[in-house]
């Protein structure tokens, strides 16, 4: 899966889609997207600051409207990231509630860091081969279960 069929799968087709499977590079693809859009919008937001005086001045109405743009960005994206980091548990076969226990873990001072080192390792390894309980491989949607069909 490229770049454009993982932003098109994530945000049109499974936008809160929390079964199933999500490959590897269905989950980085948009969290590449994801990543690249927000430093855009802080990109912006810091130009039109220097570019309008700084901070001495106060804010100007742009910086307000491309934060704001921003936040409606992440607010709009909030739901398919939850349901992509999910499927992607799926994909390891693990329940979507450990990515739960993960994130409550995290808000836990220290801890917090293993939690965000396993939720990464969790996306870097590969899901199991075949169709599991969350359903059929995403790589392979052509193996089945049945041995006599």
């Amino acid at each position: 899966m490229g770049f454009s069929d993982a932003i098109r799968s994530v945000l049109r087709e499974k936008y809160a889609t929390f079964s199933g499977r999500a490959s590897r590079s269905e989950y980085w693809w948009y969290y590449l997207f994801h990543f690249l859009v927000v430093i855009a919008f802080i990109v912006v937001a810091l130009g039109v600051a220097t570019a309008s005086g700084g901070v001495e001045g106060g804010v100007s109405s742009t910086v307000i409207a491309v934060g704001v743009i921003g936040g409606l960005f992440l607010l709009a994206t909030f739901i398919p990231a939850l349901a992509v980091q999910i499927r992607r548990f799926h994909d390891r076969n693990m329940s979507g509630w450990w990515y739960l226990a993960l994130i409550i873990l995290g808000m836990v001072p220290y801890v917090g860091f293993i939690a965000s080192i396993a939720i990464l390792v969790i996306g870097v390894l590969p899901g199991t081969v075949g169709p599991n309980k969350f359903g059929p491989d995403p790589l392979r949607p052509e193996v089945r279960a049945e041995v006599f069909a």
